[in-house]
């Protein structure tokens, strides 16, 4: 059974100052890894997790996920290889198929159909691969040799077959998960799934059940990699409170219409009640599921962080 770690997940950077006393008080909480997403109107992800690495001793730091429609695999290669060095091999690489239309509309991209954004993400999973394990990431041209450049390769040789960063793939839908069977060091389950007949965008949260079901498919596409996975479990909600069932009450009347009240008490991706009970909670996902990379959402941070030192 694997040590648990854990992450956050930053949505906002208030000031240079402000987050850099963030994630150092991150690391003294005990956290692991600071993780950026890849939405409009959110930090851009390589110049953040670089200044949380420069923040702090020990801390890793990771994309939480990175959108593949949005970048060219070769400009992206560029942007890890350099983030791997100026990070020190602290670096880990999440990679995930976009599902917010929104995002697509305003970036002037067209919105695929999920399948063909799937396809994407395994293109460029590949195409990194054979990028990161080519000489200099990338064939070495005329003018490196001109100018004696050794070329840009990732510090870290764990991921991609042995030639970069270790590499997390998040999702929920089958096509991403196989993926992650097949690629991934990490599978990251996020717990929202489309909400069936509603807008893109529109989520409803997993049940207990719907995660063990999950884990259970990427295991069973995975075949003997299944024992070397890490996963990683993003919780979307932290209470720390001493009336368990009222805070699940209040959640599922203001947030979790999808959920019966028991339904949102067992679920792993919301975390309620004392110090203790959430402790013993992420125990049994453990012990259930497999979860010991656990990640919360930057908001409940402070709420989790104390909650480590029991976990060690």
């Amino acid at each position: 059974m694997r040590d648990f770690r854990f992450g956050f997940n930053v949505f906002d950077i208030a000031s240079r100052e402000g987050f850099a006393e963030q994630c150092r008080r991150a690391e003294r909480y005990g956290y692991d890894t600071a993780l950026v997403p890849d939405h409009l109107g959110s930090p851009a992800p390589f110049p953040t997790l670089v200044a949380a690495a420069d923040a702090t001793e020990r801390l890793r730091v990771g994309t939480f996920v990175l959108n593949a429609g949005f970048w060219n695999p070769h400009l992206l290669a560029r942007e890890v290889a350099t983030a791997d060095r100026l990070t020190g091999g602290r670096l880990e690489l999440g990679l995930g198929a976009g599902h917010m239309k929104w995002e697509f509309d305003a970036a002037g991209l067209p919105w695929e159909p999920f399948g063909a954004r799937a396809g994407r993400l395994v293109e460029t999973i590949e195409e990194l691969g054979r990028l990161f394990g080519a000489s200099g990431y990338a064939e070495r041209r005329a003018v490196d040799e001109h100018y004696g450049l050794a070329g840009l390769t990732p510090v870290q040789r764990s991921g991609f077959g042995g030639t970069g960063p270790p590499l997390l793939v998040g999702g929920t839908g089958d096509t991403v998960l196989r993926a992650a069977a097949r690629y991934a060091d990490i599978v990251g389950i996020a717990g929202v799934r489309q909400a069936k007949g509603a807008p893109p965008g529109t989520f409803d949260l997993c049940t207990a059940e719907q995660a063990g079901e999950r884990v259970r498919f990427v295991r069973e596409q995975a075949g003997e990699r299944a024992d070397g996975l890490e996963w990683n479990l993003l919780v979307q909600h932290v209470a720390v409170t001493g009336d368990r069932r009222a805070e699940a009450e209040r959640l599922g009347a203001a947030q979790l219409r999808n959920l019966t009240t028991e339904e949102i008490l067992d679920t792993p991706f919301v975390l309620i009640g004392t110090e203790a009970q959430i402790a013993e909670r992420l125990r049994e996902g453990r012990e259930r599921f497999g979860f010991s990379y656990i990640t919360v959402h930057s908001p409940f941070m402070d709420a989790l962080g104390p909650i480590i030192d029991r976990l060690r």
